[in-house]
């Protein structure tokens, strides 16, 4: 699957499960409004990545995107061990979310020379 797609089909699952949230309570206005905000980040940047007009840029915006995914990593850490969504599934997200975030930091790597 094309990484960008990948991306793209994460951030659709996220918005799906956090549609279980209650957001009558502002713990889980919070949780929603910050993990919303992160992962599309994610989207956001690696697409303006792909329109960079330097290497330089594409760099900057590959690594906000790797920096949104931290993010979202710990917003989503957050609400599986507050107990508000199903552990199994934010697991299976995390780990998603993880191997994303690896294929950025190995991009970065790539990109900056400091890959072995």
């Amino acid at each position: 699957m094309e990484f960008k797609r990948r991306i793209y089909k994460f951030i659709l699952q996220l918005i799906k499960i956090t549609e279980l949230l209650e957001d009558k309570k502002t713990v889980d206005r919070i949780f929603i409004s910050q993990i919303i905000r992160s992962v599309t980040s994610i989207g956001a940047n690696y697409i303006e990545a792909q329109a960079a007009s330097s290497k330089k840029d594409f760099i900057n915006f590959i690594h906000h995107s790797l920096k949104s995914a931290n993010e979202t990593k710990f917003w989503l850490a957050l609400i599986r061990d507050t107990n508000k969504l199903p552990k199994e599934k934010v697991n299976e997200l995390l780990s998603e979310l993880i191997e994303i975030s690896n294929i950025l930091g190995a991009s970065l790597l790539t990109l900056k020379g400091k890959r072995n």
